[in-house]
């Protein structure tokens, strides 16, 4: 497997300040809050720079990580003293736990990974009685980008792009084909909401007056418009349960 300590860089420099990023992952761990409430357990996959971690911590009585990276591990450790969470270094394809958990997260996961459907099965068998697995990807078929793809700017929808390949992606999920991974793993989903209706540039959208009002407009109004948002949440539930 990949040495994900080479690849920790960017992950243990300070994050740079991004507007819609810092949205984004501001916004779903409140999400899916709201559909759960306080819960025993909650399982991350992966643990990035650590924006989420401060949500998901306070909504479970356990709250624990698995991350590929020892690096990027000590660097978040150096930085948050107060965290008193279990993480684990391993890969999410050979990570193994005996707890079961009431809420697995992969935010912005899938997309990276070398086979999610057998990801998503893996992950199945450390869902507690009932437990949902919440899953979070860019959308393909964003309204940004089918403007792009119009003006020529991208010639297929599902192509990655130069950003996407500085950021491991694998592939470009929509709607349809992130439902049909799930649904290939064992899984139905019980939500799908969109994350993020971005109908101008950014550039554009900082000239606009009360930037922030619109912001949290374009997130709230996104929720029942997947299709179209630069993000996608799904909850999901195993078949059978």
């Amino acid at each position: 497997m990949e040495n994900l300590d080479a690849v920790a860089d960017k992950y243990l420099a300070e994050p740079s300040v991004e507007i819609e990023n810092d949205l984004i992952m501001n916004w779903y761990p409140e999400r899916i809050e709201n559909r759960t409430g306080h819960v025993g357990s909650v399982l991350e996959l992966g643990l990035g720079h650590g924006f989420t971690v401060p949500y998901f911590v306070k909504m479970a009585d356990h709250h624990e990580v698995v991350e590929g990276s020892q690096r990027v591990i000590d660097h978040f450790r150096a930085k948050n003293p107060w965290y008193r969470g279990t993480l684990v270094q391993d890969y999410f394809e050979t990570y193994t736990s005996d707890r079961l958990f009431d809420v697995i997260v992969m935010g912005f996961v899938l997309e990276h990974v070398d086979d999610p459907k057998a990801l998503l099965k893996r992950y199945r068998s450390f869902l507690a009685p009932s437990g949902k697995i919440y899953v979070a990807v860019p959308n393909a078929k964003s309204l940004n980008r089918r403007l792009g793809h119009e003006m020529g700017m991208i010639d297929n929808i599902y192509d990655l792009n130069a950003t996407d390949h500085q950021l491991g992606h694998k592939r470009n999920y929509c709607r349809d084909t992130l439902r049909a991974d799930v649904e290939t793993a064992g899984f139905r989903t019980t939500l799908e909401e969109g994350i993020y209706l971005k109908p101008l540039p950014l550039g554009v959208l900082k000239t606009l007056d009360d930037m922030e009002a619109n912001l949290q407009a374009m997130l709230k109004v996104g929720v029942d418009f997947p299709d179209l948002c630069v993000a996608l949440l799904f909850e999901l539930e195993a078949v059978g349960d």
